[in-house]
């Protein structure tokens, strides 16, 4: 299978979910797997992933990223925060810590937490930049 250079929005995304996977110190397989599957739908191979993982890049500016995409960001943390069945306050406060990088409020990973699994998407959506924006 041919490989693709990492694009940037993917890249960023991975990094910030290996972080938020290493935040409480356990990096569960269901985390590092889901890590690897978004990878893969992207092309992307796995000795880049696992240099990431070695390597993890700081966290820079996240302003630039559409509203899509920043909203996707928000749910891939939160399918990884739920990927092992346990939340850690860790995994919050690194999450309200990206929430705000994303330019929402911090307040929105509660909401989130609160609703995810529980609400269609769609609604969370709406919800997410008319309350938390």
């Amino acid at each position: 299978m041919y490989t693709y250079p990492m694009d940037i929005v993917t890249k960023k995304k991975l990094n910030i979910l290996i972080q938020l996977a290493e935040a409480d110190k356990h990096f569960a397989r269901a985390e590092r797997e889901m890590i690897f599957k978004i990878a893969s739908d992207k092309n992307f191979s796995e000795p880049e992933v696992n240099e990431l993982i070695r390597n993890p890049e700081p966290i820079d500016s996240l302003g630039a990223l559409s509203d899509d995409q920043k909203f996707d960001y928000l749910v891939a943390c939160m399918e990884l925060m739920h990927a092992d069945q346990k939340l850690f306050e860790s995994e919050l406060i690194f999450c309200k810590g990206i929430a705000i990088k994303l330019g929402f409020k911090k307040n929105v990973v509660d909401y989130f937490v609160d609703n995810f699994r529980k609400k269609p998407l769609d609604d969370i959506k709406k919800v997410v930049f008319t309350e938390f924006y």
